[in-house]
């Protein structure tokens, strides 16, 4: 497996997660469970993506700007998650900051697969894609099974 497809099948999840999530309503279980789950979600795959995919690539003059710039999201997803941490759930700016969350996550993660994903390719070799994805998929597994890294 190449780093790509193991991010793409997290992005899958992510975009499962915001799906479902827009489709909660007021101070529910399941909205707490879904916007509990997505949190977790996002956090972990930040993480992986910053140290096996973003760090390798950063130091590539070709690749530092949208290293750079992907990060920069990943900040600004973690602002919107805040936002709806501090929101009542049964506001209607709760479902307001949820759709402004999941329209920034598939922005980012359609940059990631449809611009990035295609110039760090000709970056990394083969030997890199696949190690880079054994390190992703691993600290992925580590932290979905909480042992902490």
């Amino acid at each position: 497996m190449k780093i790509f497809e193991a991010i793409r099948k997290d992005h899958d999840i992510q975009r499962k997660l915001l799906d479902e999530l827009i489709d909660t309503s007021g101070d529910s279980k399941r909205r707490d469970q879904v916007f509990e789950a997505l949190k977790h979600e996002l956090k972990i795959h930040e993480d992986a993506e910053e140290r096996h995919f973003y760090k390798p690539l950063i130091s590539d003059d070709m690749m530092q700007e949208h290293a750079r710039h992907g990060i920069a999201e990943h900040h600004e997803i973690d602002e919107l998650v805040e936002k709806l941490e501090e929101t009542e759930r049964d506001s209607s700016a709760w479902l307001k900051y949820a759709k402004d969350l999941q329209y920034k996550v598939e922005h980012h993660l359609e940059d990631e697969e449809h611009t990035f994903f295609q110039l760090a390719g000709k970056v990394l070799s083969e030997e890199q894609k696949n190690s880079l994805a054994t390190k992703y998929v691993d600290f992925m597994e580590d932290c979905r099974n909480g042992v902490a890294k």
